[in-house]
């Protein structure tokens, strides 16, 4: 089976409403809120080793089709004019599968709804001789999370373009200058026996080299650390979101594609309690998401679902009698949707109200809008009110996001967000009210006026995160494309975090949703190997239970 690849590259362009003359002046011209039609079915021509062109349909508008946005999986890799129905992608690899769709954008900011999916694979490489094993690996340095490697250079009958730092086959970093790196993030007081193989541009691997065993230093006791992971339940298809019912006996999980809801006890026995009506999937990142239960649900039975509908992301509302779901009720709906992009988890926050993420579907220029819905942090009372006192009078509590699906508060009652950036930096921010996190001005960090700085950032192939949790002020964060649990401690009470450090790396595939336990220093922690990017059967996926000591 050939491998799928996410492009690292791509660019969001802002663009700004125009102003039309009129006798007598200029005037801001009347909103123009029609999106583009769907681009038609792509297809693929010229393919090559390392590259294609890729054509689709045109898109009409009531206006006119300005661009078309290029996106592989959810990365935008690329935009030709308004005026163009094809586009030749260069620098891609080898003998690789690329999952590809157009999306239309007008004039206004208006953007179509993502084409058909088209997979295009490249030719396999006319390379097929590998670098010659690296020199000889040595270990300095060790400390509690890290460790100090130099290894000597290979050869190649081309050129080496990269080396990876693996664990057995699992890659830890990739090395792209140099001979010698810090391999940063491991865990503490841990066993790892660590080589190093060269890579050349058609993807050829040379043979390992010498194999070092290092053990890292011995664990700070600030907030504990993960120390037992066990199986609780099997059987699933995408699990995406978790949350406990008030008693802390059992929590309610929901399955993204096929809308169904369980409860499951802690002992790990599951029931299905439902289905959440009108919930639709986009081929890619919607459908039935985040849940949260009102805290009030004894005297109330009220549960929040966010998923997606023909029109797009909604919120709902649904009565629990505690065995069966009825009464479905929209709370808020226009919130825009495409096939990625669609945020969607929910937290119910210490002052009663509830927290909403959502993904500014596809749509960069949503993130800075205040009157959208999307690309933001959204807080709404139980009824579907703006909660009071949000900054600016309606839902938005803050913006500039590009899809975040990780919500969690910690001791102090501050919330903290992660997201998924596009080719650069994923991030993890302490969210305040009225504050810009920047998307798509900023990815990651930047010295823009304005903007909100991340409090931690990761390169995308060690992350892209989803949910997060904390336990006893650490933020536990699941990354799906790193497939690696990342644990992040809050410096005590203030606004920054020490060092990153990951557990399970490459073990358990892409994790999902992490969630405390009530009341034990414990987490649950799902999968998500059954989606597009896992490629895995439906019902592979798992819900563990992690300890923390």
């Amino acid at each position: 089976m050939k491998p799928t690849r996410t492009l690292a590259w791509g660019l969001s362009l802002a663009l700004s409403l125009p102003l039309v003359g009129l006798t007598g002046g200029s005037v801001a011209a009347a909103a123009d809120t029609q999106p583009p039609t769907r681009p038609g079915r792509p297809s693929c021509a010229d393919i090559g080793e390392n590259g294609l062109t890729l054509s689709w349909g045109a898109a009409t508008d009531n206006v006119g089709v300005t661009a078309y946005d290029l996106y592989e999986h959810g990365n935008k890799i690329g935009e030709t004019p308004g005026s163009s129905t094809s586009k030749a992608l260069t620098g891609l690899a080898p003998d690789t599968t690329y999952n590809l769709t157009v999306i239309a954008r007008d004039a206004a900011g208006n953007t179509s709804l993502a084409s058909p999916v088209v997979d295009c694979a490249t030719r396999p490489s006319s390379d097929t001789t590998p670098p010659k094993k690296p020199g000889t690996l040595s270990a300095a340095g060790v400390t509690s999370n890290s460790v100090d490697l130099k290894w000597g250079a290979s050869t190649d009958d081309r050129a080496v373009v990269a080396y990876d730092v693996r664990s057995d086959t699992t890659v830890y970093k990739t090395v792209t200058s140099g001979t010698s790196t810090t391999l940063t993030g491991l865990a503490c007081d841990s066993p790892y026996a660590l080589n190093v193989v060269a890579r050349d541009a058609a993807g050829n691997v040379s043979p390992r080299s010498n194999t070092v065993n290092v053990t890292t230093k011995a664990c700070a006791a600030d907030g504990g650390v993960p120390s037992s992971v066990s199986t609780l339940s099997t059987g699933w298809t995408i699990p995406w979101g978790i949350f406990w019912l008030p008693d802390g006996q059992s929590a309610l999980v929901t399955e993204r594609d096929d809308f169904r809801v369980w409860k499951v006890t802690k002992a790990g026995a599951r029931t299905q309690v439902g289905t959440v009506p009108n919930a639709v999937t986009t081929n890619g990142e919607g459908g039935l998401l985040g849940v949260a239960v009102d805290p009030k649900w004894a005297s109330n039975h009220y549960v929040y679902f966010m998923h997606t509908a023909s029109e797009g992301n909604r919120v709902v509302r649904m009565t629990y009698d505690g065995s069966s779901l009825s009464a479905y009720t929209v709370l808020l709906q226009g919130i825009k949707k495409n096939r990625y992009h669609n945020g969607g988890r929910l937290a119910f926050g210490p002052d009663g109200y509830l927290y909403v993420s959502t993904g500014e579907a596809q749509t960069p220029d949503l993130a800075q809008d205040k009157n959208s819905l999307n690309g933001k942090i959204l807080r709404m009372t139980t009824d579907g009110k703006p909660a009071p006192g949000n900054p600016f009078g309606n839902y938005v509590y803050s913006l500039g996001h590009r899809n975040p699906q990780g919500l969690a508060f910690d001791r102090n009652g501050r919330l903290w967000e992660a997201e998924f950036g596009n080719s650069s930096k994923d991030e993890l921010n302490l969210i305040k009210p009225g504050a810009n996190y920047g998307w798509p001005t900023c990815e990651g960090s930047c010295s823009v006026s304005g903007m909100t700085n991340p409090k931690a950032t990761w390169n995308v192939s060690e992350a892209s995160p989803s949910g997060i949790a904390i336990v006893r002020n650490v933020v536990y964060m699941a990354s799906l494309r790193g497939e690696r649990l990342w644990r992040i401690p809050i410096d005590g009470d203030k606004e920054s975090v020490g060092t990153p450090t990951a557990y399970y790396v490459g073990t358990y595939g892409r994790l999902r949703t992490v969630t405390k336990v009530p009341g034990a220093d414990q987490l649950w922690l799902s999968t998500t190997n059954c989606d597009n990017n896992g490629g895995a059967a439906d019902g592979s996926d798992k819900i563990f239970r992690v300890g923390v000591s």
